[in-house]
């Protein structure tokens, strides 16, 4: 299955584990494949190299290395009109609309408020694992 994960759910999947931490689990058991843009890439970097700072003891530069040649990268332009209360998570939406991928694992309100939007489900990671994962663990 293809996905979309927002920030927070890849970056907590890494630092913290849970439920997004099972997410990138499946990941990199090749049972789900990640789809990203170079500005949700980029964000990853910004936000990971901060919690570094913060949490020494995690160092997410292997995992951003492996997600740089693992993961889909797609071309995802600016969405033509805002979505989201908080317009930097359309790029969330506007990766998996170009991508043709039907869902976005996000804990954020401003994308799951928008669920569903053109053919793109937004789900938080409990609601992921639970469909999508559950039955193949």
């Amino acid at each position: 299955m293809r996905v979309v994960l927002d920030t927070n759910v890849f970056v907590s999947g890494v630092f913290f584990a849970g439920m997004p931490g099972r997410i990138l689990d499946a990941w990199g058991e090749d049972r789900v494949s990640l789809v990203i843009s170079p500005p949700i890439l980029d964000e990853y970097y910004r936000v990971g190299a901060r919690l570094s700072e913060q949490h020494p003891g995690v160092d997410l530069n292997p995992v951003l290395a492996l997600l740089a040649v693992e993961a889909e990268i797609v071309d995802a332009p600016a969405l033509a009109t805002g979505v989201c209360a908080d317009p930097d998570d359309d790029k969330f939406l506007a990766c998996a609309l170009a991508a043709d991928v039907r869902v976005v694992v996000s804990g954020d309100r401003h994308l799951l408020d928008v669920s569903p939007w053109e053919s793109v489900e937004v789900l938080t990671p409990r609601q992921f694992v639970a469909r999508y994962l559950k039955a193949n663990s």
